[in-house]
């Protein structure tokens, strides 16, 4: 690794609305260009009203933080790394930090902030990430965007410590009995059905948590969450589909865990602490989720990681 390199990270994730007036055009960046109805964009005030706004831009420019100190903290006398956060449909655009970050770097790794990779559902980020680059006309900077990374040892350690610490703060004499849902954003059938190695990405990841975290198989179970408002088939089972079987089988608590999720956003701030909540709540069962990764120390190492082996790796074509 040249000592000298000056290396530029940029973590891409979604993005959110910063103020609910910022919800029309956010919602039309995520449509293609496409007007939002006003029933969705009111339904959408609703949903960011109940959780104060999303926390998502914040959070993951303090993981850009935490992680250009772990960078450096691990290699001390260089490179030099300058770490960013770019969403995809809301500033700070990924476009825009690629010039911020690409000044002065001759390397620019970009790090999809979802550790199970699909070509088809990533292309837009790997889109975005190439065509600012393409835009800077610099032969001289070399761009690599790091592929899956699903089963990283530290995003794995880090996601089962999650899952242990909520599963310790239930009485001891249910704690053990704890049915955990790992869960993951559902998907238009018809997507997967073009890409099967995404879905078994994620079913390896649950199972290599589950596995960590010292669940026995009957314990667990993989299943989908937030699945969209449309009328083609969504994966399944969905969590709201589990609870009533939990509830026939006698359970009394549940936990969720997203395996996929790596900051506070709408889809755990709403849909897991609202709507799972209110789902299991309709059948007596008593609900917690697992903390979000956040700026875990574990994962923080896992990004790190995953940045320096992706440093290290070959060009790839996309």
């Amino acid at each position: 690794m040249n000592t000298n390199t000056h290396v530029g990270v940029i973590l891409m994730t979604y993005g959110s609305p910063t103020t609910l007036d910022d919800i029309p055009a956010y919602l039309k960046n995520v449509y293609g260009g496409r007007e939002a109805s006003p029933e969705v964009i009111t339904e959408f005030r609703r949903r960011y009203a109940v959780i104060g706004g999303s926390p998502l831009i914040r959070i993951t420019r303090e993981q850009a933080v935490a992680l250009e100190e772990e960078l450096h903290a691990q290699h001390p006398n260089g490179p030099a790394f300058h770490v960013v956060a770019g969403m995809r449909f809301s500033p700070p655009f990924i476009a825009d930090v690629a010039a911020e970050v690409a000044a002065g770097s001759q390397q620019l790794v970009g790090v999809i902030m979802s550790p199970q990779y699909s070509p088809i559902i990533m292309s837009g980020y790997i889109r975005a990430l190439e065509e600012a680059v393409a835009n800077l006309q610099r032969g001289d900077l070399e761009l690599k965007i790091a592929r899956d990374w699903h089963l990283q040892p530290f995003f794995l350690q880090a996601t089962a410590e999650r899952v242990r610490q909520a599963l310790d703060r239930f009485s001891p004499d249910v704690r053990e009995r704890v049915p955990v849902l790992l869960t993951a954003h559902s998907m238009p059938k018809r997507v997967i059905e073009r890409e099967p190695d995404y879905i078994n990405h994620l079913k390896e990841t649950a199972a290599a948590i589950a596995d960590l975290a010292g669940l026995a198989p009957e314990r667990w179970m993989f299943c989908y969450q937030s699945a969209g408002h449309t009328p083609e088939e969504w994966l399944k089972p969905d969590f709201a589909d589990v609870m009533p079987e939990l509830r026939a089988a006698g359970h009394t608590h549940v936990l969720i865990a997203p395996v996929q999720f790596l900051a506070d956003h709408l889809e755990i701030l709403y849909d897991i602490e609202v709507g799972a909540r209110e789902q299991a709540e309709q059948h007596t069962i008593h609900f917690a989720r697992t903390e979000s990764l956040n700026t875990s120390p574990l994962f923080i190492k896992a990004l790190a990681k995953v940045v320096k082996e992706t440093m290290a790796a070959p060009v790839q074509a996309v």
